[in-house]
């Protein structure tokens, strides 16, 4: 056997005592299990507090030397073993000691590929860019002048195509390579991929048309609702094509559509709710089984999605007025929600917690169907401090009697 974990990237257990009154209130794995089984149950002894990563924590992070980047990572599948490995070992050994995640290291090591979300604009053909100290991103290649060419797309085969062929690959190879390896002297499984959820087919038409498809939706709306409906058909094809490949059994039912902030709820209705309906439809998800991630302030969509679309869990970006979504969606829905990310990096560790108190005594928490996290998905470098001071104030402000 051999090991894949680098030396240098070995990190001390995190010393708390600089963050004096803000320092983690636990760290006991049993007692965070207690919290979400007790959430689940329907019976929260407190809001439960998460922190939504992925590897650029890892790999974009100036206090760990990671080696790798980007490039590097989508090139080869070594590196985006190494890249996933290290995140986890991160989030284990630092991020999840500021929520109610375990930080004990595995038995196993369960690792799965990610490439970000560009993968649905990729898929059609836009180019992955990639910037110094930054996740990748894509560039949109449909011009009024070639703007149906996405329709030659061939999307009953996604994996003749980047970048499900690569993951395909990938995986296969990566199987194979983990046979006689280890992480920390723990055997490393390789999980099936899972690119089952879709970014929405409104933002994947920003991704690919720019924001000229806001104007589509105006001067060309036949063109607009046409390519609506070919997005959520590749997304929805691609989905059935994992699930059959891989077998798997219960592959989830992820939808987004953070660009319906910039909407109104008229439009919404008309041009892409029968698209997110077709959507939840299609994957088998009942109504009130449903969830929905929405960056931005898309809540005055809330209550339609909620009664159009039977969803009752909202993950939400910022700007959110906590206490007017309770309000509106009532004690029964899930939100989930938090400090905004703005903060986090820049604030003091009183103004996180100032902040945090605000959330928690908004009145969000009624129904207790709130769960605390950032706002939205943590990026690298946030400082420690900060992490905790959101921590601790959801001991101190979360609990119930």
């Amino acid at each position: 056997m051999s090991d894949l974990f680098d030396p240098t990237w070995r990190l001390a257990e995190l010393d708390v005592a600089p963050f004096g009154e803000f320092a983690p209130p636990i760290t006991d794995d049993a007692a965070k299990a207690a919290v979400w089984k007790a959430y689940h149950d329907g019976r929260p002894t407190r809001t439960p507090v998460l922190l939504a990563t992925n590897n650029r924590v890892a790999l974009l992070d100036r206090r760990i030397d990671s080696g790798l980047d980007f490039r590097q990572v989508f090139a080869s599948p070594e590196a985006m073993l190494r890249s996933m490995l290290l995140w986890q070992y991160v989030c284990r050994m630092r991020y999840h000691c500021f929520c109610d995640w375990e930080t004990a290291l595995p038995d196993r090591w369960c690792v799965g590929l990610h490439f970000q979300n560009v993968f649905e604009a990729w898929f059609f053909g836009c180019p992955v860019d990639f910037h110094d100290d930054q996740v990748p991103d894509t560039t949109p290649i449909l011009t009024d002048a070639n703007k149906r060419s996405v329709f030659d797309v061939d999307i009953d085969r996604p994996f003749d195509r980047d970048p499900f062929r690569r993951e395909a690959e990938f995986h296969e190879t990566l199987v194979e390579f983990v046979r006689d390896k280890t992480f920390l002297d723990r055997p490393i499984d390789i999980q099936p991929p899972s690119c089952l959820g879709t970014d929405g087919p409104l933002t994947v038409a920003m991704n690919v048309r720019g924001p000229d498809i806001l104007m589509d939706m105006v001067e060309d709306p036949a063109y607009a609702d046409e390519l609506f409906a070919f997005l959520t058909d590749a997304a929805i094809k691609r989905r059935r094509a994992f699930v059959e490949r891989y077998q798997l059994t219960n592959p989830g039912f992820d939808l987004a559509d953070d660009s319906i902030a910039l909407i109104s709820t008229a439009q919404y209705r008309q041009m892409l709710l029968p698209h997110h309906r077709r959507w939840y439809e299609a994957i088998g998800s009942q109504p009130g089984q449903r969830g929905i991630h929405l960056c931005g302030d898309a809540s005055r969509h809330f209550r339609t999605i909620r009664d159009e679309l039977g969803v009752t869990t909202f993950d939400t970006g910022f700007p959110i007025d906590f206490a007017r979504i309770r309000r509106a969606l009532g004690p029964a829905v899930q939100i989930q929600g938090g400090v905004e990310i703005g903060l986090l990096m820049g604030g003091s560790p009183q103004q996180v917690y100032d902040r945090s108190r605000e959330i928690l005594t908004s009145g969000v928490r009624d129904g207790r169907r709130f769960i605390f996290r950032e706002a939205n998905n943590l990026p690298p470098n946030v400082p420690w401090v900060n992490l905790a001071a959101m921590y601790r104030a959801a001991h101190d402000f979360g609990r119930f009697d």
